[in-house]
């Protein structure tokens, strides 16, 4: 599925083909403070299906407890998280963040992780594929 999308402003723009099967809610306590909210919603997609064509965004490294950084990319202008990806073997994937894309009404979640990190007033139903943690 090709999509495309935005920040808030509009600054950072991109377009990609994706696998609408591969978007996922993370509840991990690193995503709820990167985004301010009880969680966050990715489509994942291969690095080359990935493409800018707009403003180059600011990155943030964040590095995990094992020492694996995650990149974090977003608007130098209004802040909005654009996508993210790692290093190494983890640089073969990027993860957009769903509520850039214009297609978004489009992409259901089919998986759920780190639910064990939710917050307890979330109301965590049942996906196809969800992980156990």
């Amino acid at each position: 599925m090709h999509i495309d999308g935005q920040c808030h402003c509009g600054f950072v723009t991109y377009e990609a083909e994706i696998d609408p099967e591969e978007v996922s809610i993370c509840y991990c306590t690193d995503c709820q403070q990167l985004t301010g909210s009880a969680f966050r919603v990715t489509a994942s997609t291969p690095h080359p299906s990935f493409r800018l064509t707009g403003g180059e965004p600011k990155l943030y490294i964040k590095t995990a407890d094992n020492g694996r950084k995650r990149l974090q990319f977003f608007c130098p202008e209004c802040g909005s998280p654009i996508y993210t990806t790692g290093e190494g073997d983890d640089a073969e994937e990027i993860g957009i963040r769903v509520g850039t894309s214009n297609q978004r009404r489009e992409l259901t979640p089919r998986s759920q992780i780190w639910c064990s990190s939710a917050l307890p007033w979330i109301n965590i139903g049942k996906l196809p594929g969800n992980a156990e943690d």
